[in-house]
């Protein structure tokens, strides 16, 4: 029987309060009058969330275990799970104006996106293969769900039927590896898999083929080609607050759970699992920044750059090194920042019967509103890697990491694969700055949105011309957590 001081409840405080508090909300959308519901929710959800993130906080000391050594609290898990709970908040401040005009604001809304949220941060806290699974499952299950709540919409009902199908397919994958590894292995404990791989079985037949499965599942869940046939169909018709929530925070949480599962529990058959991620990051680097060029759907083309960038991600994470697995968490923030300040801006140029989705939305911003045409181009610059903005550090550090591994091959096509991808970021800078606008009316959002999304923007500046603060921190969250 497992005794009480192994559990230590008190190290799952943030996760735990969360789910309370997503019981406390349900009550509350259930018993508030109609009028006052909506505002309720707001500030319950936002509140939440941020005293979460504040609740995270711990010095950074060595791994502390819970739950018989199934939850792990550690440097890493504390930097990712403080960034997913800001981003979902950031997510349900954007979101805010643009669902309530589309009579989508509800408590559904709120109370799936909490749930995900509690399933992203149990997901980087794991450390036994069932948690991690657990996780992983509570986010895919609420995602599919937050994107048919458009039920109105055929588009939105299509993204969602592709999303469940093909991620059901996905953890499907992920599964039947995990069970192969736990065949060969006889444990789920990551620290014991770890231990009985490097002890001997690092060239183990079954293992490798397990890898195989795991890095496919984890490839789907990602949308790393060539498993990324759902993502530009979901992001194109989800709802803009939904792919905004995608393309975001999750993202942060597949950083941390490939970690795990790679990283920490399967660092020894590195060789093998290496392999994998090379072929699957150059393929994402080019069929993400090629096709994207050809891309008239803003969010569709959004969808083609998120492949690429992940394959900017899985270039640290195969690098194998320290200093590789910094680069790429500080990428996958970074890019999480981006996303959230390029989709704000289309939810700022929507409004009630209008998606500012397409291209030709975002002609002649300038003459509408300089500074939110500003406030594009620095993201748009950011995304592309142009110095001195956060993007641009960021796709630094992991080609470093890549060199440093003995890439240098895959630095070269990386470096061109970016500079290919410019091109579709600079057009849009050239629509808002030199074309005429084609839309006129006048530009609304409330106060809290657009000082948000002002110091969203603003923020891959300042970080950009002093990226050691970011950087510092998630290279000393991986050395205490490797």
């Amino acid at each position: 029987m497992m005794s009480v001081p192994t559990m230590n409840f008190a190290l799952a405080a943030p996760e735990i309060f969360l789910l309370v508090m997503t019981c406390v909300i349900m009550m509350v959308d259930l018993f508030s009058a109609a009028e006052n519901r909506a505002g309720r929710l707001f500030f319950l959800t936002i509140f939440t969330l941020v005293l979460v993130a504040v609740s995270l906080y711990y010095p950074l000391a060595p791994a502390r275990y819970a739950f018989n050594n199934m939850f792990v609290v550690d440097g890493m898990a504390v930097i990712l799970k403080t960034a997913i709970a800001l981003a979902v908040a950031m997510v349900i401040i954007y979101s805010r104006a643009y669902l309530a005009a589309r009579n989508m604001f509800t408590g559904e809304f709120i109370l799936l996106i909490l749930f995900a949220t509690l399933g992203m941060m149990v997901m980087v806290s794991a450390n036994h293969f069932v948690a991690l699974y657990l996780g992983l499952e509570l986010l895919a299950l609420a995602s599919y769900a937050m994107v048919a709540l458009n039920r109105d919409s055929v588009t939105s009902s299509e993204a969602a039927m592709k999303y469940f199908v093909l991620g059901s397919m996905a953890s499907g994958l992920l599964l039947y590896g995990l069970s192969m590894i736990y065949g060969a292995t006889g444990s789920l404990d990551v620290a014991t898999v770890a231990r009985v791989i490097e002890a001997s079985r690092a060239n183990d037949p079954l293992i490798t083929f397990g890898l195989v499965f795991v890095v496919a599942g984890l490839a789907f869940k990602i949308g790393a080609v060539p498993f990324h046939m759902w993502m530009p169909d979901v992001y194109q018709g989800a709802p803009t607050a939904m792919t905004l929530f995608i393309g975001s925070a999750p993202k942060i949480a597949a950083f941390g759970f490939i970690m795990r599962i790679l990283a920490d529990s399967m660092g020894a058959a590195v060789g093998d699992w290496q392999s994998m991620l090379v072929i699957l990051s150059v393929l994402s680097l080019a069929l993400g920044n090629i096709v994207a060029i050809a891309q008239t759907n803003l969010k569709r083309m959004l969808a083609y750059s998120a492949i690429s960038h992940m394959g900017f991600m899985l270039l640290g994470i195969l690098a194998g090194t320290k200093n590789g697995y910094s680069a790429g968490m500080f990428y996958v923030i970074s890019y999480a920042l981006m996303t959230l300040a390029s989709f704000g801006m289309i939810m700022l140029l929507s409004r009630a019967g209008f998606e500012a989705d397409n291209l030709d939305d975002f002609k002649g911003l300038n003459q509408r509103s300089p500074w939110y045409a500003f406030l594009m181009l620095i993201v748009m610059f950011s995304m592309a890697g142009i110095p001195p903005f956060l993007g641009f550090w960021a796709k630094l550090t992991v080609l470093e990491g890549v060199l440093n591994a003995g890439y240098t091959w895959l630095v070269v096509f990386a470096v061109l694969m970016s500079v290919i991808g410019a091109f579709y970021y600079l057009r849009i800078v050239k629509l808002m700055y030199f074309d005429a606008p084609i839309d006129t009316s006048p530009i609304v959002a409330g106060a809290d949105f657009r000082g948000l999304l002002s110091i969203n923007a603003l923020a891959l500046l300042v970080l950009g011309l002093f990226p050691g603060i970011l950087m510092t921190a998630c290279l000393n969250a991986i050395q205490r957590s490797l």
